[in-house]
């Protein structure tokens, strides 16, 4: 990949999702082992599970790995939840990133922003810019589509893993992040991938937890029921809900107005 060749070395940020892995797997290849190097940012916003099949995926593709601590919950900013929070939290990542390439004598930092991103509410983009991170699959004008078929045509595991934000996602717009409410968050999803759910979003109102699944799962939620209901209460809720819309991926975006986007989304 030309956007990736065009530098002698290379720290990618790497989630473990699709796209990043892509980016990391087209720099191994690119570049080897030694001249690049694909990073997980570790804080509470990450769920365990993401961060272990982030590893794994690591290992699999052979590619050199390491993860970093970030502090976004000790920034008030990021804590207020406001629209601007994915902001904040690339912002302490990119700023971690650049230490590690400045320290070890990396080129540049590389992410996995492809282009359907730029048509989203992507706060984080805005952060990519101002610590000139490279996207390769934007500047290759590659789409979510295009990049599960070329990680399914290099035999990556994960190239039809379903989209999994962060566990600050689930928590509404002004209602602050904290340890607590991200953990509450993360131990009522691991219940529902226990009993085979795969895509599933659980978002924290308060005492109410509101479970999102595919249309498609609606009916294998009643069927466990019971058991759903006991796990998402011995994770701290009161009440448990279950939306008929389905899940929604980024559905708590809809309750920020067109002006606080326009604040933080660096293409309006």
């Amino acid at each position: 990949m030309r956007a990736i060749q065009r530098f002698p070395s290379a720290v990618v940020a790497y989630s473990g999702g699709v796209d990043s892995t892509v980016v990391a797997v087209a720099a191994f290849r690119a570049l080897g082992s030694e001249r690049m190097l694909a990073v997980t940012g570790d804080s509470p916003s990450v769920a365990r599970s993401e961060l272990h099949g982030a590893e794994v995926i690591a290992k699999q593709a052979g590619f050199s790995w390491a993860t970093v601590q970030t502090k976004e919950l000790g920034d008030a900013r990021y804590q207020a939840n406001d629209g601007s929070r994915c902001y904040f939290c690339k912002s302490e990542l990119y700023a971690v990133l650049d230490t590690i390439r400045d320290q070890r004598g990396f080129a540049v930092v590389m992410d996995g922003f492809n282009q359907d991103d730029l048509g989203d509410f992507r706060p984080g983009l805005k952060a990519g810019q101002e610590h000139q991170v490279v996207s390769p699959l934007k500047e290759a004008g590659l789409g979510k589509d295009a990049v599960r078929r070329l990680a399914r045509a290099w035999g990556l595991s994960n190239w039809d893993k379903p989209a999994s934000p962060c566990l600050a996602s689930r928590i509404p717009y002004h209602t602050p992040v904290t340890v607590e409410r991200l953990k509450q968050v993360e131990v009522a999803e691991d219940a529902l991938h226990s009993l085979g759910f795969r895509q599933v979003r659980v978002r924290h109102h308060g005492a109410l937890a509101r479970i999102e699944v595919p249309i498609q799962d609606l009916p294998a939620i009643l069927t466990h029921r019971e058991a759903i209901v006991r796990a998402i209460k011995q994770a701290g809720y009161r009440f448990v809900a279950l939306d008929l819309d389905g899940l929604k991926s980024g559905s708590l975006n809809t309750l920020i107005t067109e002006s606080a986007k326009k604040e933080v989304h660096p293409h309006d």
